[in-house]
């Protein structure tokens, strides 16, 4: 079959499975011998071991600049056990996500509207046989699944419907304005720490305008300066800069370095963002400094 005839001509695909072992390519492997024409994209296979909310906030950022068609998610702890395989129809038909019903497709789904129908993967004749116990889902079930939906196979063949509200929802946590001694707290956490360092924090930037400017980041009772910046390199040497990153969400980011190391951060700290007292602004006009020729045009000499 050529790419035309395709329902779905691409596969998104995560998980937690690293690259060190052969998983990932062999999930490519089952997808291509069924679907040969299919485009598989790697999202992420760095997912951190077992941490469902870490994939499902990884999926949730890229989903609206996925290819529509289907996206395999494969963060899976309670592979083997009850939990259901599931695909869930998003767009009246634009994509399918196909994974566990744990939460990880859950963010992602809420993210690009909500799900039309869902359907329990139960169908024997869309998944591989099993070579041994039931441990590798995303090679046995997953993938053979998304593969056949692409091939046109209607979501219904591969099971029975659900409700999609019977869903495990992906859990988030939300911040929030707590009374302070400088006015109002806002208590967040860190949701993801990137590759650089950066952390990004439960706060959209507009609930960071009641504060007009710089804050005090309190982080386990230490305070430092916050100072709102465009782009980590306007951050000065020795601060913290608060940047809106690449997904709309607010992170604390230093200059060059990792924001993680330096300030001891990881996923699911709670940090406490409070306005600077007035006492604590710098007073005075900041004048800019601009090098250049003088005047006279003389150079070699900085007297």
């Amino acid at each position: 079959m050529d790419g035309s005839a395709l329902r779905y001509d691409t596969i998104s695909f995560l998980s937690d499975f690293g690259t060190a072992d052969e998983f990932v390519g062999v999930v490519h492997s089952v997808i291509r011998s069924i679907a040969p024409a299919v485009t598989v994209v790697d999202v992420s296979h760095g997912i951190p071991k077992f941490d469902t909310r870490a994939g499902g906030l990884a999926l949730a950022r890229a989903a609206n600049y996925l290819c529509p068609g289907v996206v395999v998610a494969v963060v899976d702890p309670g592979v083997g056990t009850q939990r259901r395989p599931v695909a869930v129809e998003v767009g009246d038909g634009m994509s399918v996500l196909v994974g566990p019903d744990n939460g990880v497709l859950a963010p992602a789904v809420g993210m690009v509207g909500g799900a039309t129908r869902a359907v329990e993967i139960r169908n024997p004749d869309v998944c591989l046989p099993r070579a041994g116990g039931s441990t590798f889902d995303g090679r046995d079930v997953f993938a053979p699944a998304a593969a056949h939906l692409c091939l046109g196979v209607p979501m219904t063949d591969l099971g029975p419907e659900i409700d999609p509200a019977s869903l495990l929802p992906g859990v988030l946590p939300i911040s929030r304005f707590e009374p302070g001694i400088d006015g109002d707290e806002l208590v967040c956490e860190v949701l993801w720490v990137d590759q650089f360092g950066n952390c990004q924090l439960n706060v959209d930037p507009m609930e960071m305008l009641a504060f007009g400017g710089e804050v005090i980041v309190s982080i386990n009772g230490d305070d430092r300066i916050g100072l709102p910046v465009d782009a980590y390199d306007q951050i000065p040497t020795g601060r913290v800069g608060l940047v809106v990153d690449s997904s709309g969400l607010l992170s604390l980011a230093v200059a060059r370095s990792s924001a993680a190391d330096e300030l001891e951060l990881g996923a699911g700290i709670e940090i406490r963002l409070r306005p600077l007292p007035d006492s604590d602004r710098p007073n005075g006009v900041v004048t800019p400094v601009q090098l250049g020729n003088r005047p006279d045009d003389r150079q070699g000499d900085l007297a």
